[in-house]
């Protein structure tokens, strides 16, 4: 590796172990080497001698991906981002953050905040996962219902492609109506196109004050008519469900007892405008009205930011809290309207086709995604699981596909669903995509074996 010889590189096993992997674990790590670019410069000299060596790269950000797409399995270099963190500019008139990709979501939230602004996209992991790679990934949260994705934010990015160019896409306009929008090509393409080293995201004012309700549900079926109830009521930015057995998962990490009747099957946390605690009397005529009509059994409101942070802890914590178990995740969406058949549907597919395995459900229901979770049997190789979970998923893709909904709403593709890509693309899609990566990645260099 001569060539490159001033980049820093790490070989050793720990950190090919660490590096080399997302959060899915069902693909052993095995990458040739780490590098640590601390430009885009060093990022464009990486690329170049990757073709000329014919080494393949893997992008990498935060690494807290549930797709396998930031793996790294045969024997690739993984160029990991971390090193170029940077701020660049903070524009308080549009406004705007422009940052290097390694720089931790959390991080560009906590500097957007000290200057009374706001990045209003989040999710648990926003202090892991970096800009860069919630880019490639187009990241979605908690609070999409209000705010939608990414995609709606990034304003510009610098990316090196699979050539070895730079291209400086949209450069932190508003409006830029001239041709083709090559930036929205980048968002969500999970590095196979090209390696996003730096982006500005518009910024907002921040907004009011929220507060929380959780809520104990009696049904599937009373979620989406309570959705609908709570929506008229309040100015509602989350509405996010999680099933009982999530709070045993919960709890037991946490060493603390849940905050409403355990006996209900499924809850939600509820988040809302409520500058001053002004809406507290709206929010809690609201719940009189689901709890009359039978739809919820129990229920609790916030009364500080404080406590607003306990009741998120009991649906953001369940990803971290069912890692040990090796889940086999289903990430879908269909349109909200659709909702209701689609998950009474999936419920009785589910109970039919998994009856021996433990089912773990939550999800940004608001926004149509659902997260069905199936947790490893303890005595079952990771192997085994697996490869079940892959013989299983075509009825629920199939199901998937008869509800015109999305197979990956917000995980991407990766490994673990590339396979699955025509449950939501036809052909000709499918085509057009191998076309474009072609063009921006002419020998392959970047990210191989993933979403295609």
């Amino acid at each position: 590796m001569a060539a490159i010889d001033h980049i820093e590189l790490l070989t050793d096993a720990e950190s090919l172990a660490h590096y080399g992997r997302d959060w899915t674990r069902f693909w052993a790590p095995r990458p040739e080497a780490i590098a640590f670019p601390k430009s885009t410069a060093e990022v464009v000299e990486l690329v170049h001698w990757a073709r000329q060596t014919g080494r393949r790269l893997v992008p990498s950000g935060g690494r807290t991906g549930l797709s396998g797409g930031a793996v790294a399995t045969e024997g690739e270099v993984v160029v990991t981002l971390e090193k170029m963190r940077a701020l660049i500019e903070i524009d308080p008139v549009e406004p705007s953050l422009t940052a290097e990709a390694g720089m931790p979501v959390g991080e560009l939230q906590r500097l957007a905040a000290d200057r009374g602004l706001y990045y209003p996209v989040d999710w648990a992991a926003a202090d892991s996962s970096q800009l860069g790679g919630s880019i490639a990934t187009n990241a979605g949260g908690i609070r999409v219902l209000r705010y939608g994705m990414t995609r709606d934010w990034v304003r510009g990015v610098t990316v090196v492609t699979g050539a070895g160019e730079v291209l400086e896409l949209n450069r932190g306009l508003v409006k830029n109506n001239t041709g083709l929008d090559l930036r929205q090509l980048m968002i969500g393409s999970e590095g196979v196109l090209g390696i996003v080293t730096a982006a500005t995201v518009g910024l907002i004012p921040r907004p009011p004050e929220q507060s929380v309700l959780l809520l104990g549900f009696t049904g599937l079926e009373a979620l989406m008519p309570a959705f609908a109830e709570l929506r008229a009521g309040l100015a509602l930015s989350a509405f996010e469900f999680f099933d009982r057995r999530s709070i045993d998962f919960v709890a037991a990490q946490a060493g603390e007892s849940f905050p409403l009747d355990d006996g209900c099957p499924f809850y939600a946390v509820v988040e809302f405008d409520d500058p001053g605690q002004t809406r507290q009397d709206d929010a809690l005529a609201v719940f009189e009205s689901l709890l009359d009509s039978g739809k919820v059994a129990d229920g609790t409101i916030s009364q500080s930011g404080s406590q607003a942070a306990e009741l998120w802890r009991w649906r953001e914590a369940i990803s971290e809290a069912i890692s040990e178990r090796t889940p086999y995740k289903n990430d879908l969406s269909v349109r909200v309207s659709r909702v209701p058949g689609f998950l009474s549907a999936l419920d009785e597919l589910v109970g039919r086709h998994y009856p021996d395995f433990e089912v773990i459900w939550f999800g940004h229901i608001g926004d149509g995604n659902l997260h069905m979770n199936v947790l490893k049997p303890e005595h079952w190789s990771v192997e085994d699981f697996h490869a079940a979970g892959r013989g299983l998923s075509p009825d629920v893709f199939e199901l998937v596909r008869k509800f015109e909904g999305s197979v990956s709403a917000e995980h991407g593709v990766g490994l673990l669903k590339r396979d699955d890509l025509h449950y939501s693309r036809s052909k000709s899609e499918i085509e057009l995509i191998r076309a474009i990566k072609s063009a921006f990645d002419p020998d392959g260099v970047l990210n191989p074996g993933k979403m295609l």
